[in-house]
């Protein structure tokens, strides 16, 4: 399978993101021709080999290889042999380790050959049905700091959909983050598990999300895929006018008496309840709220 030259094709081959059928024949075709696979974790890579009897050896090349590795790989290819690159699951260099090697041998005038398959950000997209006709994709936000709150406020500018990956542990408070910078109201979706046994696609205002993942009824385990509704979606939402508000309002007031009859402080109900929905704390003791 070699380039026909006197060096080596890099394959940057896109594996599946959770179901082992979802890898492509021709990503099988080039496992097993190739002499050497360069996997992100080789024990991850060989579940998927050994499924598909290929006994293609592997070596390994993550975001702590560090260049001593990325010579050997390029060495490699220099020397005639075709290499294909691999992540765990998805697209190398979409949110993933390879894109120095990519850029490195490409930089030398090398064949880069990408055998695209499964996208976690794609189907997210499909599924989740609010990201509109244009969207970006964000990968992971910033943890914190000013990068992070910029970050937010140009999602929250953008009319388009937008795509972010999540940490599980995370999720709740970037729910929260990301509806009080882009308004309780804007419609989103969580895709958790994408394509795995447990998957699920929780979809609702980012205030009603937040208040989920929140509490728990979105768990906080697995693998996230975000996507924040286009604007467009966002202005249908308010223009359902004072019914849909009133909707949002009777949800945070049935969350805050759930959590104060686990035993919150009421103060604290209505802080976390506001928080996450972006609802004035003083609207959640109304009518029918904190003080009924």
């Amino acid at each position: 399978m070699g380039s026909g030259e006197a060096r080596g094709t890099l394959y940057v081959v896109a594996t599946p993101i959770g179901n082992l059928g979802d890898v492509t024949l021709r990503a099988l075709d080039v496992l097993r021709a190739v002499p050497l696979i360069a996997a992100e974790d080789t024990r991850i890579t060989r579940r998927l080999l050994d499924r598909y009897e290929i006994a293609t050896r592997t070596i390994s090349y993550h975001a702590q290889s560090g260049p001593p590795r990325e010579r050997e790989l390029l060495d490699h290819l220099a020397g005639g042999a075709d290499l294909a690159l691999v992540t765990d699951a998805g697209t190398p260099v979409v949110s993933d380790p390879g894109e120095g090697l990519v850029a490195a041998w490409a930089a030398t005038g090398g064949v880069v050959v990408a055998i695209p398959g499964a996208s976690s950000v794609l189907a997210a997209v499909a599924s989740a049905g609010v990201a509109g006709p244009r969207w970006s994709f964000e990968g992971f936000l910033p943890r914190s700091g000013r990068e992070r709150r910029e970050r937010l406020a140009a999602i929250a500018a953008d009319g388009r959909g937008t795509v972010i990956f999540e940490a599980p542990t995370r999720l709740a408070a970037t729910l929260r983050d990301l509806a009080a910078a882009c308004g309780p109201a804007r419609p989103g979706a969580v895709c958790r598990e994408l394509t795995k046994l447990h998957e699920q696609i929780a979809r609702g205002s980012l205030g009603e999300l937040a208040v989920l993942a929140t509490d728990g009824s979105i768990p906080a385990r697995g693998e996230m895929v975000l996507v924040v509704g286009w604007a467009m979606e966002a202005a249908d939402a308010a223009a359902a006018g004072p019914a849909a508000r009133e909707d949002a309002l009777r949800a945070a007031k049935a969350e805050v008496a759930r959590l104060v009859a686990a035993g919150t402080a009421r103060g604290e109900a209505a802080k976390r309840v506001a928080a996450a929905t972006g609802i004035p704390r003083r609207a959640l003791y109304g009518s029918g709220g904190l003080d009924d």
